[in-house]
């Protein structure tokens, strides 16, 4: 209609209520998207689309590397967005569907004033690396986020929370969706499907995980 009308195509974004005031969900969409004959797309649906058309990385370096770890393969790629340059760590050899041990680190994790002041957080890396060295084959993608003045700040208010409630360790720095997808990429330039993830966070389900062709068969404790 708008371009019928000589405008410019545009979209809008809109949150659609129940009659109580409640947030619409998929259930009641489909209601409304049958009422008035409108297109209904789901998160994963998006990230689907944009997983088979858009990539946001190429890759930049591959070659074998050595580390106080062992050796391993090292593939860096760089982010169209940003240009910033992230790091994939492989052992071992894998075809495209087998379950392969992985993990996706934030660098910050480990390149962090706050968590170097007050646990080791070197530890966290030196038990990565024995679980995938024991396992033989896996990856471990260090995602390099982009630290901000903001973060930092809503970082020492729960550090400042945590001393006074007695708790001497730093909140951890969790990785946002763009950053996943980020490593999802990586993970299929990898040949990465189905992960045995590691982590020791509580599981929890992750939108949109099925539209990145992922899948996560088993939680590893490390």
């Amino acid at each position: 209609f708008a371009r019928l009308a000589g405008f410019s195509p545009a979209g809008i974004l809109v949150e659609i209520l129940n009659e109580d005031g409640t947030m619409a969900r998929l259930p009641e969409l489909q209601r409304v998207a049958k009422k008035f004959d409108l297109k209904l797309v789901s998160i994963e649906d998006l990230v689907a689309y944009r997983m088979q058309h858009d990539s946001l990385i190429q890759k930049k370096e591959s070659f074998e590397l050595q580390t106080r770890f062992g050796r391993f393969h090292l593939h860096a790629y760089q982010q169209t967005t940003n240009d910033q340059v992230h790091i994939a760590l492989t052992k071992g050899s894998w075809k495209t569907g087998d379950p392969v041990l992985t993990r996706i680190n934030s660098t910050l994790v480990n390149n962090d004033i706050l968590g170097t002041l007050t646990h080791d957080a070197e530890k966290r890396l030196d038990h990565m690396f024995r679980a995938l060295n024991a396992e033989g084959r896996g990856a471990i993608v260090f995602i390099n986020q982009e630290s901000g003045y903001y973060n930092l700040l809503q970082r020492l208010k729960g550090l400042r929370e945590n001393q006074e409630k007695g708790i001497i360790k730093a909140p951890g720095i969790p990785m946002d969706n763009k950053d996943f997808g980020i490593g999802a990429q990586i993970l299929h330039d990898l040949r990465i499907r189905k992960m045995r993830l590691m982590t020791n966070s509580p599981q929890s389900k992750r939108v949109g995980i099925v539209g990145y062709g992922l899948e996560i068969v088993e939680y590893v404790p490390y």
